[in-house]
């Protein structure tokens, strides 16, 4: 076992020639991943900061948007984007699907930036005014981008997260859950998106999340980064328990060491653009599971990068990544 968890006599994946260099760390070793690690991401992100929807358009050639999440989350997670991407849905006929699907991501993100992650009750009613103003927008956008390219699964993986924040219903949010499945039937934000929907606080049932990754999971072919999914549940019901260590337990450490040696940590897992998101989420709940074989190994071959998600569920993140990779 001990082979298979730390990769002895198995190859290292060649350089990736689109590596980021990492400019800068802190102190403590670790630095936050800037556009995913990717150089091409990066020259994506600089286009969209510069408004350029040419030189968007070019630096988006080697991805698939319909179906990279994480690409599509670095448009959406950009501020100012939502002040030139109308123009290009109403110039670009051709291109109509793709702006639509960026300006629908992003009208999510601004959303949520509007509403504040506060508690409900303290959400002022302008908030919820601008808040739901730009999820209509978003609905109609990302709609309208699915039926012109009925291929793409991320646009109804969007669709879930404003549905959510609309209130919809369940009804509406499982048909947009069985759309995006029937386009990726192992797609990882899609399970991801459907745990934290499953959660109490969203009208779901205690234990639900979790059974729901675990059969996800269980149709997933070893190396396959849907494993996340399980650390993701796990990390859900921590947020929803009143224990700090709820995860403690030696059912959930053996459940989350298998769930690593069989996704992100098996020989056969490839490591796209945004690869260490995976890690970190795992390391997250390996941390909080106090777990001890697979925890060290993930945050070697992190080598320090940070990503806010998941981390950001905790108050102070950068310093519960610092302190949990110190005492991996």
């Amino acid at each position: 076992m001990f082979d298979k968890v730390f990769g002895r006599g198995a190859e290292r994946p060649a350089a990736d020639p689109h590596t980021l260099p990492v400019s800068r760390r802190q102190r403590n070793g670790m630095y936050t991943l800037r556009a995913l690690g990717d150089t091409r991401v990066l020259a994506l992100v600089e286009a969209a900061e510069a408004g350029d929807w040419e030189a968007v358009k070019a630096a988006l050639t080697p991805f698939d948007l319909g179906r990279d999440h994480q690409v599509l989350a670095e448009l959406a997670d950009l501020d100012g984007v939502q002040d030139w991407i109308g123009r290009a849905v109403e110039d670009d006929k051709e291109h109509r699907a793709t702006a639509l699907l960026i300006s629908g991501a992003r009208h999510i993100s601004w959303g949520w930036e509007a509403r504040t992650s506060d508690r409900a009750v303290n959400v002022t009613q302008e908030q919820w005014r601008v808040f739901r103003e730009r999820l209509h927008i978003a609905e109609e956008q990302l709609l309208e981008a699915a039926e012109l390219r009925p291929e793409w699964v991320t646009p109804w993986r969007r669709l879930l997260t404003s549905g959510r924040g609309m209130s919809l219903g369940s009804a509406v949010n499982e048909t947009r859950l069985d759309a995006a499945l029937r386009r990726e039937p192992l797609d990882l934000e899609t399970h991801i998106e459907w745990v934290s929907q499953l959660q109490p606080r969203w009208g779901g049932e205690p234990g639900q999340a979790l059974a729901f990754a675990r059969e996800a999971f269980a149709g997933a072919p070893e190396g396959h980064p849907l494993g996340c999914v399980i650390a993701m549940a796990h990390i859900e019901d921590w947020v929803e328990s009143d224990s700090e260590d709820c995860l403690v337990t030696s059912d959930i450490q053996d459940e989350l060491l298998d769930a690593a040696e069989r996704s992100i940590l098996h020989p056969a897992c490839v490591r796209r653009p945004g690869w260490q998101e995976g890690f970190n989420i795992f390391a997250m709940a390996l941390s909080l599971a106090s777990e001890s074989i697979a925890l060290p190994r993930v945050f070697q071959e992190l080598q320090g990068a940070y990503t806010s998600w998941p981390w950001k569920y905790m108050a102070q993140p950068e310093k519960m990544y610092a302190r949990a990779r110190r005492n991996a």
